[in-house]
């Protein structure tokens, strides 16, 4: 184990180096089969671990959309195995909002207080690059441990892991076997007057992704009085889904996460309460808003419009896309159901199909990996509290916990990263990570491997 300084620096320096590379490599999932480009990362990590003497494997569903799967092989084959596993692309960038270059993967400032600049910094190349440090080091020092640990650098998770995780779970389980998971994201430190707590993701929201067709009737552009757009129909059906509020679900992970923060009794208490919550949820920070009310509500978010062929021509269908993220035991059902509530009556010019759907998932926080990673967290926060919670976007976990696999989202910030910055860091201009934290989780990926097997 690197207990020592200096192995621990080394380690440091090789993840920042590392997450540097990743970011350069420029892998910008923008939901398209042709897109993400992750190859150029799966070569640059197949290039990190030849020569260590583990079985190496990579695997292309659709072109260019390339995963890797390492594979060190414990004592026991009876033993659990521990998968470490990090997506390799990174969403668009908009690089007007950027104060440096995007893509650039500069290291600004000194020490552990330094930061490393550009898209996946925190969404989530600083955890690939760690996890596969900290696979090296075992692997090239010889560490066996009872069960096997694979490193997986998967393909295409920002687009839901159609050319990722969907397919390599599902056709290649045999190289991916595993009965725990460590992934995104978790570790970031809330300090309260009584209490400091870390949070470690048990469960994250479901995908109900919907396309609209809004319909109308042709027309010339000309003689718009009485004209049945569909823009301006689809217009309103944005504009009531933007300020459609469905009903509050409170249930034991929104409890837990509000257990994590600094708020007096009574806003906790309407926080508590599914007819006060939305007030209430208006009155906490900014930054903390937007996470609070998709951890209590089911969420509706129009991100995609198409329309219309010519200027002078009224279009007769206008197409939208709907992020929709759905709470622990919501269906199908319900999302058609508060889609319906919030259009109303016009309704009868909407049609839905189905872009995404996949279920809430989440894993018990207890038994080894859990004791192993609340051990591990407390060596760096020792009166820490570490607490389940959930996170509102997707991960590939939930093809992992299909096949029975715990899995959490894990990992370790420095305490000069608040919940609120952490946040507006994922997806947000001026994506950045600190050396500091690369540090705690490098280690930290280090320690829940000593403790795993031990714990039972």
């Amino acid at each position: 184990m690197p207990t020592d300084a200096r192995t621990l620096d080394r380690l440091t320096h090789e993840s920042v180096e590392l997450l540097q590379a990743l970011i350069r490599n420029q892998c910008v999932n923008d939901g398209r089969a042709e897109s993400g480009h992750e190859d150029r990362s799966a070569r640059l990590l197949r290039d990190e671990l030849e020569g260590t003497g583990v079985d190496l494997q990579t695997y292309e569903p659709t072109a260019g959309r390339t995963s890797l799967i390492a594979r060190h092989q414990g004592t026991d084959p009876n033993a659990p195995a521990l998968c470490l596993m990090g997506h390799t692309d990174v969403v668009p960038v908009s690089p007007d909002g950027w104060r440096r270059d995007p893509f650039g993967g500069e290291l600004v400032g000194e020490g552990d207080d330094a930061e490393i600049w550009g898209r996946g910094a925190v969404d989530m190349l600083n955890l690939t690059s760690t996890m596969a440090v900290a696979f090296k080091h075992i692997v090239a020092n010889d560490i066996r441990y009872p069960g096997d640990v694979i490193y997986f650098a998967v393909a295409d998770e920002e687009a839901g892991g159609r050319h990722g995780a969907e397919v390599l779970v599902r056709d290649e389980w045999d190289a991916l076997q595993c009965d725990y998971v460590l992934t995104e994201f978790g570790g970031f430190a809330y300090q309260t007057p009584t209490q400091q707590t870390l949070l470690v993701t048990t469960a994250e929201k479901g995908i109900g992704w919907r396309r609209l067709k809004v319909k109308g009737r042709p027309g010339h552009g000309s003689a718009p009085l009485g004209a049945d757009n569909a823009l301006i129909k689809a217009a309103e059906v944005v504009r009531r889904i933007s300020q459609y509020q469905p009903k509050a679900k409170l249930d034991e992970l929104w409890a837990a996460r509000l257990a994590a923060l600094d708020i007096p009794d009574d806003l906790h208490r309407r926080l508590l309460d599914p007819q006060e919550v939305m007030d209430a949820i208006n009155e906490m920070p900014k930054g903390l808003r937007a996470n609070l009310h998709s951890c209590s509500h089911m969420s509706f978010s129009p991100n995609v419009i198409h329309g219309g062929v010519k200027t002078n021509v009224i279009p007769d269908e206008v197409i939208l896309e709907v992020d929709i993220r759905t709470l622990p035991g919501e269906t199908s059902a319900d999302v058609e159901a508060n889609l319906r509530e919030a259009i109303g009556d016009l309704i009868e010019h909407v049609e839905f199909e189905v872009i995404q759907e996949d279920p809430s998932s989440a894993s018990p926080s207890g038994g080894p990996l859990w004791d192993s990673l609340v051990e591990s967290m407390k060596v760096a926060y020792p009166e820490a509290a570490v607490i389940p919670s959930m996170v509102t976007g997707g991960t590939d976990s939930r093809f992992f916990r299909g096949r029975g696999a715990t899995a959490y989202g894990a990992g370790l910030l420095s305490s000069s990263i608040d919940a609120s910055e952490f946040f507006k860091r994922f997806h947000g201009h001026n994506e950045r990570i600190d050396v500091g934290s690369l540090r705690l989780t490098t280690r930290l990926w280090l320690d829940v491997m000593e403790r795993l097997w031990a714990q039972g």
